[in-house]
């Protein structure tokens, strides 16, 4: 085994401006959310040039209030993808509803609109009055084919919620993601293009939908504690108007993404750069490599991920990552398809089968570290690396 420090899969990128601004919070008595989380809104807001954006927690907390604001209720449907985190689907069964999963595209791991349409026309009327929306995932960063997702959303009169998780900065058709489906969430998590620790981001352009997620996310309050204590009223004075959640953004984690928010397209660059040099340094080898079906667009690239042509080596996908491991590189696996997992199964009778792309691309996938504190003798090292496994266990 390599004696080098181990390479881990993700690294967060925190630099000197963010940890001041931490520190101005921390001095400043005001922690919770306040003046800095509204700056992080404001600034998000100028960047994806939106209307309305409202820090939140989590990514999850912010899915959970769109699906709420669109009035999503028990007996509900909502369409997505079983390539995802179970976030995504686990916040339709917060307010009763259901998930419809559909199965993916091979070469982009996004929803297939496809396959969305030919489970629409096979509805009846009353059975289609129960879906309220799509909700899909762009898969490591790349959009999906979001004309033809919207236009589904059109001709079956749903919404169109979308997991950008991992799509900060992604387009689709030159537009940003963010500014094309009814509602979008971003997350912040540690691993994102754009870390606070915890944290995400909801984005639209409808007032009403706005207005109610903002007093949703904060106990169903009418003012947030910074309004109170800012405000001509009585700072003691609020009133509560819905049974809300506690998903507010504090000032501590919006101060760490308003500087990661300046540097993200430096991140984006960056990210970019080493895909580039995974798909040379790669070709060649039993494997698919991930390819930006739209070049003119600008893909994320949050994740890389290979999928290897096991037909064509003596070990499987789990030996694979285990030998990586044992040369110093860091991997994960994203995702193991929800229908898979004891909950999702059990809930709604799952076969292993019934999505067969995305179990056939879990089975062969493997995340290569992807981030902008990677410095290029990282990057080869990955390279080299993937390189000895494949060709020491190819079959060929």
């Amino acid at each position: 085994m390599s004696q080098r420090a181990f390479l881990p899969f993700a690294l967060p990128y925190i630099g000197q401006e963010e940890i001041d601004e931490v520190v101005d919070s921390l001095r400043s008595g005001w922690i919770t959310t306040g003046p800095k989380t509204k700056q992080f809104e404001e600034d998000f807001a100028a960047y994806l040039g939106v209307e309305y954006c409202i820090a939140v927690n989590s990514a999850t907390a912010g899915l959970h209030l769109a699906l709420e604001c669109i009035g999503v209720e028990a007996g509900d449907k909502i369409i997505t993808t079983p390539y995802t985190f179970t976030a995504t689907a686990e916040v339709i069964r917060y307010l009763g509803a259901d998930p419809v999963f559909i199965d993916i595209d091979r070469d982009t791991c996004n929803i297939s609109p496809s396959a969305i349409e030919r489970y629409l026309e096979c509805l009846s009327s009353a059975e289609r009055r129960r879906i309220k929306a799509i909700l899909p995932v762009h898969f490591a960063g790349q959009a999906c084919d979001m004309d033809s997702i919207c236009d589904l959303a059109d001709r079956f009169d749903l919404r169109v919620i979308e997991d950008a998780a991992h799509a900060l900065p992604s387009t689709y058709n030159k537009r940003m993601i963010g500014t094309i489906g009814d509602i979008t969430v971003y997350s912040f998590y540690v691993t994102k293009t754009l870390a606070t620790g915890e944290g995400g981001m909801i984005v639209t352009a409808r007032e009403k939908w706005a207005r109610r997620m903002e007093v949703m996310r904060l106990h169903g309050i009418n003012r947030d504690v910074f309004g109170r204590y800012t405000s001509s009223h009585p700072s003691w004075y609020y009133e509560v108007v819905a049974p809300g959640y506690k998903y507010n953004m504090p000032d501590i984690a919006a101060a760490i993404g308003i500087h990661q928010l300046r540097r993200v397209d430096t991140f984006r660059e960056r990210r970019w750069a080493i895909a580039r040099r995974y798909s040379e340094g790669l070709q060649g080898l039993p494997m698919r490599l991930p390819v930006s079906v739209r070049p003119d667009d600008i893909h994320a690239w949050h994740l890389y991920v290979i999928q290897l042509e096991l037909e064509q080596l003596t070990i499987d996908r789990d030996r694979f990552i285990e030998l990586l491991s044992e040369q110093g590189v860091g991997t994960s696996v994203h995702f193991i398809p929800l229908h898979l997992h004891p909950y999702w199964r059990k809930r709604y009778g799952f076969a292993a089968d019934d999505f067969p792309v995305a179990r056939d691309v879990y089975s062969r996938a493997i995340s290569l570290p992807i981030y902008p504190a990677m410095s290029d003798a990282d990057v080869e090292r990955v390279v080299e690396a993937v390189r000895n496994v494949a060709e020491m266990y190819g079959s060929g």
